[in-house]
């Protein structure tokens, strides 16, 4: 099985050859398209920046700084997509899938419950994005939205960070650990979201009856 974390770390170590600069720019984007175009192994970066951190090589408060930055951005893309232009859009096309009905359960979840899901929507492997477009959806106030989210990436970014600097020598046992949840998790996903539109599909089904 290949070690992202070992390879990622000895990429980054490379880019040294032309400057630390070119080592951070590599963490940000990372932590940027993992949200964009997922999955993407930002966290075997994040690893990496942690062992690099334990040789000297990186400065740990400003590569967490950046790799938090860096993910908080991509995921106020999908927040601003979900507030400015998907909730009018659904709500006008109410389709069958996610009506306006949906929407408006959104505000009442998100009114209820939003600051626990965003403080823990960075530990959500799968649903970092809908959990943004959700809120964005649900009218999440930017402020509530950005310091919820902000807790969330901090603390995820810490341990990942925290991990790599301790276990530098054993990267790859870390990177296994994180790889067998991401084979878990992903296919939980998944199957959660299939069920969901089972359950629509079903749902739609005996109103229509």
């Amino acid at each position: 099985m290949a070690e992202y974390a070992i390879w990622i770390e000895e990429w980054l170590d490379r880019l040294f050859a032309y400057g630390p600069v070119w080592v951070y720019l590599a963490l940000f984007a990372a932590c940027f398209i993992e949200n964009i175009t997922p999955p993407f192994p930002g966290d075997s970066f994040i690893l990496a920046a942690g062992g690099l951190a334990a040789v000297e090589r990186l400065d740990p408060y400003v590569s967490g700084t950046i790799a938090v930055v860096g993910g908080m951005l991509s995921i106020m893309v999908w927040y601003w997509l979900g507030r400015y232009r998907g909730r009018e859009f659904f709500l006008r096309k109410n389709y069958k899938l996610f009506s306006a009905e949906d929407i408006h359960a959104a505000d009442r979840l998100f009114n209820r419950w939003g600051p626990l899901i965003l403080v823990a929507s960075r530990f959500v492997v799968g649903f970092r994005v809908v959990i943004a477009l959700t809120a964005g959806m649900g009218r999440v106030p930017l402020v509530s939205m950005i310091i919820f989210s902000a807790v969330s990436y901090i603390g995820f970014v810490a341990v990942v960070m925290y991990l790599g600097y301790v276990f530098v020598e054993n990267l790859d046992v870390v990177e296994y650990y994180f790889r067998t949840y991401n084979y878990i998790a992903w296919p939980v996903a998944i199957s959660l979201v299939i069920l969901f539109v089972v359950y629509k599909i079903r749902r739609i089904r005996r109103k229509q009856r």
